[in-house]
């Protein structure tokens, strides 16, 4: 007699929502926002369908519908209105990104910000570090890297996120933070970040692609494994207090092996080539969005992860919320 019948949890919906082993909630998700100098601005995203580049000023209005979705935390990028060779606008007081905090921390002080700390959207030159010739000079960087994530954590960034890739940047961070009265200040470090072609709609959105060369020298060469095992560890020894996977889809067994060997929080970051996919072919009526989003996601965390930055997260908070995904 076969006893041994798994579908038998199969047939039922409410059987299959009642033992489901992947469960997501909206308190994981963290929704990316673009936000450029100026004032009044609202313009759409050419290379990413259905999201909006906002200004200081105009960026709670952005935040309000996120909440409202049922998202509240928020990961800010910056687009300066000039740029220089060091990056300076990325430590300025009045810098984008500072003021974009302190307006949203007015309006809505239960929103969660996260600051990425990078100087790539702030150099003529498009790298995200200080370069000499034709390289990025890392030990020169660490400093500028250091005062970016203490200026934001004093206009009042809930986590700091250094995504510049230089060794040694997590400790300098910690050191600065901590001589500054700022110890409580969490860093979420990109510590696996691969040298992938999915940030083409980013780098647009951002404005930020290198104005000469690459960024292979510093970002991880995406054939690999026990390196990014390798940086993970360095990162946790250094201080981070979360460690971000970069990109998702194509990573998931880095973000497996990566959850299994730290002790502390890992965040996937399904980056824009991921979702302008998605977008695209759903447009073309190749794919069901809404479903392809939703699997993409429990695919995330099913991987380990216990954090997902994603261009989708209103509408992943809102499957949740009707018994997609939770």
């Amino acid at each position: 007699m076969l006893t041994e019948r798994p579908r038998r949890l199969r047939e039922n919906e409410a059987v299959r929502r009642l033992v489901r082993e992947t469960r997501l909630s909206a308190d994981s998700l963290i929704f990316p926002f673009f936000v450029r100098e100026g004032n009044g601005v609202r313009e759409d995203i050419p290379s990413l369908p259905g999201l909006t580049r906002y200004s200081p000023d105009t960026l709670p209005e952005g935040i309000e519908k996120a909440l409202r979705a049922g998202v509240g935390r928020f990961l800010l990028f910056g687009i300066p209105a000039r740029k220089d060779a060091e990056g300076s606008g990325a430590w300025a007081e009045g810098g984008v990104v500072q003021r974009a905090i302190r307006e949203t921390r007015r309006r809505f002080p239960e929103a969660l910000l996260i600051s990425d700390v990078c100087l790539c959207e702030y150099t003529s030159h498009g790298h995200c570090g200080l370069v000499a010739g034709d390289r990025v000079d890392n030990d020169r960087t660490l400093p500028l890297i250091a005062r970016t994530a203490l200026s934001q954590a004093e206009a009042g960034a809930d986590l700091v996120a250094p995504s510049d890739m230089m060794d040694g940047r997590v400790a300098a961070i910690r050191e600065l933070l901590d001589r500054n009265g700022r110890e409580t200040v969490p860093i979420m470090s990109y510590a696996v970040k691969y040298a992938s072609a999915f940030y083409g709609p980013f780098r647009e959105a951002a404005d930020s692609a290198p104005g000469f060369g690459n960024r292979k020298g510093y970002q991880m060469d995406w054939h690999n494994l026990r390196e990014a095992v390798r940086e993970a560890k360095l990162d946790v020894r250094e201080g981070a207090d979360i460690l971000i996977v970069k990109p998702a889809m194509g990573y998931l067994d880095v973000v497996s092996k990566v959850a299994e060997t730290v002790e502390i929080p890992v965040a996937a970051y399904s980056v824009s080539g991921e979702y302008a996919m998605i977008r695209a072919a759903a447009e073309k009526g190749l794919l069901d969005c809404h479903a392809a989003m939703c699997e993409s996601a429990a695919g995330v965390f099913r991987a380990g992860a216990d954090i997902l930055i994603s261009y989708f997260a209103p509408e992943l908070a809102a499957a949740i919320d009707k018994g997609d995904l939770g």
